[in-house]
């Protein structure tokens, strides 16, 4: 089904092609209540996707996903820092070929919305600012600063312009409907003062100007000028109100999960929230709503921004880093997205809902006829029926409510929105939850012989070792006096810089801490992200942190001592007013402290630097380049050895399932793979505590509840683009600072491994049966109100076997299933003849399916655990 899908997306691109155009050209305007698209008010549901986070092999898929899905729109940013890596100088290929991936979405049929900022925050390295921005004399980023909005506005206008010149924009027969300048500026306009609201207004003018013929926002700025729309970013924006009655309601960041930092825990939303918000957002008045992310994917290279933050982006999305599918939040959020998508001829028909208080913490939103009014008739899937929708919302955190409406009595679960396309019938509740969970397995079954002790590991040659120099390894140092800012020196060109210098210590010195029963330290008044000590080559100590106090004792000897200082940084800092006033490195006070005759200043001091690796220079970790490094072969024996560069070869995984690399048993450093930088690793812990067993849904989140991975590891796996690979001999190159095992490291592909699903009596029959004529009669009664439970492998996967099954009232869940008090004996029967051998199954949720009811009185419910096993490959090419 994958091969064809991108099958059928290639033929789309090459006829789209051939029509130098995706769509009729339309154009796109918007009043109170929505965005209107060729002169249709539409309800949309955006889908963010951010391109250099993944490969341009993943994005046809990835597309296709959140068009499945139920997604209208693609939202991503523009990067500046990956589009001008040096000023002037524009790269607009492999993952940076935004030109590539908008056409992508224009040929899937689906609209974009294009954030060209150019700030973009994202967790991306500087908040998507271009280093080299920093040092245009007289700069200061976002304010009313000359040399500021002439770089900014050349970005931005040579984005419109490309979108212009490539004729992407609607009214061209493109695809992208919306823009965005700015980012989030209202959190950091008073840091400005009247210079913030004069950027603002400035800001809105100058993308005005661009001529682009499409609506522009600014999301977070409430104050945002007359003729750009403001909108909301949060976990829930059903209350925002856009600030002026002329402009629609934009939800233009939906957090949908989270990202994560070395050493912390990993956050997690439920989907039964997520629903919720959405539902809501939507209840209230909203029209267009993005989620941020769809598909967070991947932080390759340096870009990922923080510091601190981990190369995955994950972000807990409905598509994972890897581009599988996240159940059941993907399929729930696709039933909701079909709910909305049912009541979008009355939430468009109508200028605002009617409101009615059900209860105490219940109530409903009409749309289109209301209680008074209900003669308003439309044609609707080939029926006569009353224009109307409602939602029914219970904003209780804790229980249960009966309400009445419309003469009808609802039961609404807690904290959840039940969604009535004709105000009759509910069609989907948010914290009714039938999708399929799916329990991704990492697969070991590698099909080449191993040479080396670890089975996970298949090379075809030993592991190679090769030490880093400690210091000064190239003419390109320099020598000045004092302390030099880290970003200044690097440029970002490398995470790592060398200081050097020279300290005597006397006789006297040594007598008096010997007297004293002291050791001297090096004190610096604040530091940035990870600084390294060493004395005569020797590493001394190390400090991690955000600009911390650093007091590390350092052991000095008779005579001249060689004092290095190895500064790095791990994402440069993504947020906040001043960024170009950030840096990294050493600020205030550099001192050596508790020596006879006092502190020796070391600002003063003559110190000599080196920017970067020299195994980084020489770029051995390329094809090209590796194998005039030197390298030595590596024993099994050997200890664990810090600044040290290994290399080997292994062969890609049988298949097309993505890739990863298991870097658990490494420390700290950064990997390649074929030349790809596949990003920072470190295997810093997450604290032990803080993590929920099982997550309440109920009540409004934040990124710290329900997190997970408590105790281990935040980050391991790393994930290896599938297009970055080749059948075999494929060259490994990882560099380690603090020290590991190279033997340990594995290399597997992953899949979905197990299914499972839970329905009862009490759920709805499938959102899709909605979309059939019969589904309803002349009446507005649903025919057939049997719910069904659904299991699908990924694309090239088949249900190979049935693990648990039992209607009746089955207990725990996925993977932890067993029998309840009552069990239709035949249920593993007919839940295998279903299912066994497909890729794809559905067992009607009923007595007369399972031939009798197992036991009268109470509501059954069908719960079924499978496994999945993939087809050979017939030697089809890999993505």
């Amino acid at each position: 089904m994958l091969r064809l899908r991108c099958l059928l997306l290639c033929l789309t691109i090459h006829f789209a092609a051939v029509a130098a155009a995706f769509f009729k050209p339309f154009n796109v305007s918007y009043d109170h209540r929505a965005l209107i698209i060729d002169g249709n008010r539409r309800m949309l549901i955006s889908a963010g996707i951010h391109y250099p986070r993944a490969t341009p092999q993943m994005w046809p898929d990835l597309i296709a996903k959140s068009k499945e899905g139920g997604a209208d729109v693609i939202q991503t940013y523009a990067f500046w820092s990956g589009h001008e890596p040096q000023r002037g100088q524009y790269y607009f290929e492999g993952r940076y070929d935004i030109v590539k991936f908008v056409k992508l979405v224009g040929a899937s049929g689906l609209y974009l919305h294009l954030r060209i900022g150019p700030y973009v925050c994202a967790e991306w390295n500087f908040g998507g600012f271009p280093v080299w921005l920093r040092d245009i004399p007289g700069i200061e980023f976002r304010t009313n600063n000359a040399p500021f909005k002439e770089e900014m506005q050349r970005f931005v206008k040579k984005m419109v312009d490309l979108m212009q010149e490539e004729e992407l924009f609607c009214w061209q027969g493109g695809p992208v409907i919306m823009l965005q300048i700015e980012n989030e500026y209202g959190n950091m306009e008073s840091s400005y003062g009247q210079r913030g609201k004069e950027y603002v207004k400035w800001a809105a003018e100058m993308a005005l100007g661009l001529g682009a013929g499409v609506p522009w926002v600014m999301c977070k700025q409430v104050d945002a000028p007359g003729s750009i729309i403001d909108a909301c970013n949060g976990y829930y924006c059903d209350g925002y109100k856009s600030n002026s009655y002329n402009k629609p309601i934009l939800w233009t960041e939906d957090w949908d999960g989270w990202y994560a930092s070395w050493g912390g825990r990993l956050p997690h939303r439920p989907v039964e929230d997520l629903a919720f918000a959405v539902a809501r957002f939507f209840q209230r008045g909203g029209s267009f709503q993005n989620y941020y992310m769809y598909f967070g994917g991947t932080n390759f290279g340096r870009t990922s921004g923080g510091p601190f933050y981990i190369t995955s982006y994950d972000y807990d999305a409905p598509i994972d880093e890897y581009g599988l599918l996240s159940e059941p939040k993907w399929g729930h959020l696709k039933d909701l997205h079909a709910a909305i998508k049912l009541c979008e001829p009355a939430l468009v028909a109508a200028d605002s809902p009617d409101y009615i208080k059900l209860g105490p913490k219940q109530e409903a939103h009409v749309y289109g006829s209301t209680v008074h009014t209900k003669g308003l008739n439309f044609t609707w899937f080939g029926r006569s029926q009353s224009q109307c929708s409602a939602f029914l919302a219970n904003i209780d955190e804790h229980r249960s409510a009966s309400v009445t409406f419309l003469g009808q009595t609802y039961n609404l679960p807690p904290w959840s929105v039940s969604i009535l396309p004709d105000c009759r019938n509910v069609v989907f509740n948010t914290a009714k939850v039938g999708a399929q969970t799916s329990i991704k397995r990492v697969n070991s079954d590698l099909p080449l012989p191993v040479i080396s002790e670890n089975k996970n590991l298949y090379t075809m040659k030993p592991w190679m070792t090769l030490e880093e120099p400690i210091g000064i390894w190239s003419e390109n140092n320099f020598t000045v006096r004092g302390i030099l800012e880290h970003l200044n020196v690097t440029k970002d060109h490398s995470d790592y810089l060398w200081h050097i210098t020279r300290i005597f210590v006397s006789d006297e010195d040594i007598s008096f801490w010997e007297e004293s029963n002291i050791s001297p330290a090096i004190t610096i008044d604040s530091m940035r992200d990870v600084l390294r000590v060493f004395v005569n080559g020797q590493l001394t100590g190390s400090v991690i942190g955000h600009w911390v106090k650093v007091v590390q004792p350092v052991r000095f000897v008779k005579g001249y001592n060689d004092l290095l200082l190895l500064t790095q940084t791990v994402g440069l800092q993504n947020y906040g007013a001043f960024l170009e006033k950030d840096g990294a490195g050493f600020r205030g006070h550099v001192k050596l402290t508790g020596f006879k005759n006092g502190d020796i200043d070391l600002s003063t001091s003559l110190w000599t630097y080196q920017v970067g690796l020299k195994g980084e220079f020489f770029k051995i970790y390329t094809v090209e380049e590796n194998e005039k490094a030197g390298w030595a072969e590596l024993s099994l024996d050997a200890d664990p050895s810090t600044f040290t560069w290994y290399k080997t070869y292994f062969d890609s995984p049988a298949g097309t399932d993505p890739v990863a690399l298991n870097l658990g048993s490494m420390g700290k450093g950064q990997a390649w793979v074929n030349g790809h930088h596949i990003g920072r690793y470190w295997t810093l812990v997450a604290p032990k505590d803080g993590c929920q067993e099982i997550c309440d849904y109920r009540g409004a989140y934040n990124s710290d509840k329900c997190t997970t991975n408590c105790g281990k590891p935040t980050q391991t796996w790393y994930h290896i683009p599938r297009s970055w690979l080749q059948a075999s001999s494929n060259l490994l190159v990882i560099f380690e600072e603090i020290g590991g095992n190279p033997f340990e490291i594995s290399i597997n592909s992953r899949a979905v491994g197990t299914i499972c699903a839970q329905v009862s009596e009490s759920h709805y029959p499938p959102v899709q049966k909605w979309f059939s004529p019969s589904f309803i009669d002349e009446k507005g009664r649903i025919n057939d109100r049997t719910p069904e439970i659904h299991l699908q492998c990924q694309d090239g996967f088949i249900i190979s076997s049935i693990e648990f099954a039992s209607y009746g009232s089955p207990q725990g869940r996925c993977q932890k299933f067993s029998q309840g008090n009552c069990h239709a004996s035949n249920s593993f029967s007919i839940v295998s003849e279903a299912c066994l051998g497909k890729n794809s199954c559905s067992v009607r949720v009923s007595n007369l399916v399972f031939g009798d009811d197992p036991c009268r009185g109470i509501v059954k419910t069908l719960a079924v655990e499978a496994r999945c096993r993939s087809l050979p490959t017939f030697g089809f090419s890999q993505l």
